[in-house]
């Protein structure tokens, strides 16, 4: 059941070394419409996915553990933890989803009983906007982490390591000179089109009616710091997508203007009969 999942009020961190980024997906993710049921599609542009969301619609991000383990998915939303409600960073709460679990988050956690509901709104009348951090509307983004179990280590012998291999002196100049000169050229690059970014938002998430949504509390123990996942899907209203090239502008379908034995798949109605 969609309700079945549990809340990590806190989280327990090892102090191992931080494990390397999955080839694949520990959990997917997806934002359904809940006034009209369809799932948002996403639209890859400049190296980021896209949907398209309707002012007035609420919503859900749709979560679905695809491992056989126990995870954890710190949820953000324009940059607010959708559950303490903090500026959001990956070692914060989050869901715990057990393995092979799918759920839908409606909004945002106001206790263990009910939620706030997520709903497309204005840029100015967003839950981050009017709680004075607007930088970041306009993203949804999951930070996933395994849980901790016992590992068999070798043990380690006294032997000395091997000295590193020596650096020219001349090596890290050209290499310190080529790091500027790459900066230099990309950083205005990357400025100009966050400005952009930033200029054309025009929607984000609002904190919309209290709804019943229970949640439990369990313990849960991170791998490590760094989580194992990290998606961004990023969202405006169609027009703003269609603005910015991300969605193609619609092109009336071509017709050939030559007659055909069988113009029409299906039967149309007949004229009415005027009675």
């Amino acid at each position: 059941m969609f309700r079945s999942l549990v809340l990590l009020a806190a989280a327990a961190l090892t102090a191992s070394a931080c494990s390397p980024l999955h080839a694949r997906p520990l959990v997917d993710v997806a934002v359904v419409d809940r006034d009209n049921g369809d799932w948002l599609p996403a639209w890859p542009h400049r190296g980021q996915q896209w949907i398209a969301g309707t002012p007035g619609h609420r919503y859900s991000v749709r979560l679905t553990n695809t491992s056989g383990e126990r995870v954890l998915v710190v949820l953000s939303v324009d940059g607010v933890n959708a559950v303490t409600g903090q500026t959001a960073h990956p070692s914060q709460a989050g869901y715990v989803l057990d393995p092979w679990q799918s759920t839908e988050i409606n909004g945002w956690r106001k206790s263990l009983d009910d939620v706030a509901q997520f709903v497309f709104t204005d840029l100015p009348d967003s839950y981050a906007a009017r709680t004075g951090r607007p930088d970041n509307v306009g993203v949804i983004g999951v930070a996933v982490f395994e849980e901790s179990r016992p590992v068999y280590r070798e043990p380690r012998y006294p032997y000395p390591a091997p000295a590193p291999a020596p650096y020219p002196p001349y090596a890290r100049d050209e290499a310190a000179k080529a790091e500027r000169r790459a900066a230099g050229n990309a950083a205005p690059s990357a400025a100009s089109e966050a400005a952009a970014d930033a200029a054309a938002q025009s929607i984000g998430t609002g904190h919309g009616a209290r709804e019943w949504s229970p949640v439990g509390q369990t313990q849960f123990v991170r791998a490590s710091r760094s989580p194992a996942q990290v998606l961004e899907l990023r969202y405006d209203d169609y027009r703003s997508l269609v603005a910015r090239g991300v969605v193609p502008r619609y092109r009336a379908p071509y017709r050939d203007p030559q007659p055909r034995a069988f113009p029409n798949g299906f039967v149309a109605d007949p004229p009415s009969r005027g009675w």
